[in-house]
């Protein structure tokens, strides 16, 4: 089977910024899971600043102990485990806040604290918001916007809106000048894609943006093994391949299933390998219909 190539870069998510401050490593909430590492016997502090509860699945009960206190989180893996998903609900609006957690042996690490606003700032050296010139961090934003910003390449943007619209609260999905949901003319359920792996492919939703075009396909594991994914296995004509997750769990966990975001020019149903046509029944001689 001929596999097609891809013609720019992949991007992995989520889409974040991530700096280590001194004794607190800070993470931007940008609506897309935050990966939290935690090391065993060890307990790690979460600032969320939020008064949020927190959810977890069934399948860390007895791995991870969890406290939460006045916009703090406390985290303590008693075992290794792969990467699973806690919700944080906002108890005053009821956003909600993902992280994919995971635990392996290692020494303390250091408290994370996730930021709202639009950058994340060093916060560990006095006098931050101003340099040696005596320059302010708001002349610095005052400069910027006067200067031209890079445009995003399109399918950036068009994967991170697909993320925002199937991830965030919908109030809170930024506008994009442009795009627009179009509808998708696919099978429901493409077995092309990923023929070589057990994996049921549903396509979702798609948007538009100009002659470019961004499908979201779920993706969920039928077999009782994990499943690493790789882009390069997908089979179609793609510009940019995502995947939410870059592994799926065991069936039926609440790991088994992820979404791929397909980045192509014009619709996905001229991208993918089309679908083989079912076999014709062949009609019953004299002999077999007696």
């Amino acid at each position: 089977m001929k596999r097609f190539r891809f013609r720019y870069c992949l991007f992995s998510l989520p889409l974040l910024f991530c700096h280590s401050v001194s004794a607190t490593e800070l993470v931007q909430w940008q609506r897309l899971p935050l990966p939290v590492a935690l090391h065993t016997g060890h307990e790690r502090v979460i600032f969320v600043n939020r008064n949020v509860r927190v959810g977890s699945p069934a399948a860390l009960d007895g791995k991870l102990r969890i406290q939460s206190s006045g916009g703090t989180v406390y985290l303590r893996a008693e075992e290794g485990f792969p990467e699973a998903r806690l919700q944080l609900s906002d108890v005053e609006s009821g956003e909600l806040v993902l992280l994919d957690v995971s635990a392996s042996a290692g020494d303390a690490l250091e408290p994370l604290e996730i930021r709202y606003d639009e950058a994340v700032w060093r916060n560990d050296i006095d006098g931050a918001g101003e340099d040696e010139e005596g320059t302010t961090g708001d002349d610095i934003d005052a400069l910027n916007d006067a200067m031209p910003q890079p445009a995003i390449p399109r399918p950036v943007a068009l994967t991170r809106y697909a993320a925002q619209m199937l991830y965030a609260p919908l109030r809170t999905v930024e506008s994009v000048d442009g795009i627009a949901p179009v509808s998708v003319r696919l099978s429901g359920n493409i077995t092309t894609l990923l023929p070589g792996e057990p994996v049921t492919a549903t396509p979702l939703a798609a948007w538009r943006l100009d002659d470019t075009t961004v499908t979201a396909i779920k993706l969920q594991n039928r077999n009782g093994k994990r499943i690493d994914l790789d882009p390069r296995t997908l089979q179609g004509d793609f510009l940019t391949a995502t995947f939410q997750h870059t592994w799926l769990g065991t069936h039926g966990t609440p790991e088994d299933t992820t979404v791929v975001y397909l980045v192509t020019k014009g619709d996905a149903d001229d991208a993918i390998l089309p679908e083989s046509p079912a076999p014709e029944k062949m009609p019953k001689t004299k002999t077999e219909a007696k």
